[in-house]
């Protein structure tokens, strides 16, 4: 059984590299993509949220078993122990701002269809 942050990874980089393919200015592309980019785009802000949440929880449990134990003994600061607690959960907070990236890609993006789309259909108007 893989880890969810293992599957969270695979769906994003294949959400990634769906936001990566330049789009042509064929219409029918357009209005395909804008479907597929509004389904990514509620996936990818469940994802961040989840992510968020594990990066809470893993944060959590490191405060519990090792900051606290490290502060104790050699009383760290607490920008010392924050920039330990960002090590420690470097791969969470890396997916975290990789989601919220993907999913603000898919606004931006779907903005752009749709204007992209609107200018397509004046152009056909104009062309006979």
């Amino acid at each position: 059984n893989r880890r969810p942050a293992l599957v969270m990874k695979d769906e994003a980089q294949k959400i990634q590299e769906y936001l990566d393919i330049t789009v042509s200015d064929d219409p029918a592309e357009i209005k395909d993509r804008i479907s597929t980019l509004m389904a990514y785009m509620s996936r990818s802000g469940t994802m961040f949220a989840e992510a968020k949440k594990k990066l809470r929880e893993k944060k959590s449990a490191e405060i519990s078993k090792t900051i606290i134990a490290i502060a104790k003994e050699q009383c760290l600061s607490a920008s010392v122990q924050n920039a330990l607690l960002d090590s420690i959960c470097g791969e969470e907070a890396y997916l975290v701002d990789w989601l919220e990236r993907i999913n603000k890609s898919c606004t931006h993006q779907l903005d752009a269809l749709r204007s992209l789309l609107s200018y397509e259909k004046e152009q056909m108007r104009f062309t006979p």
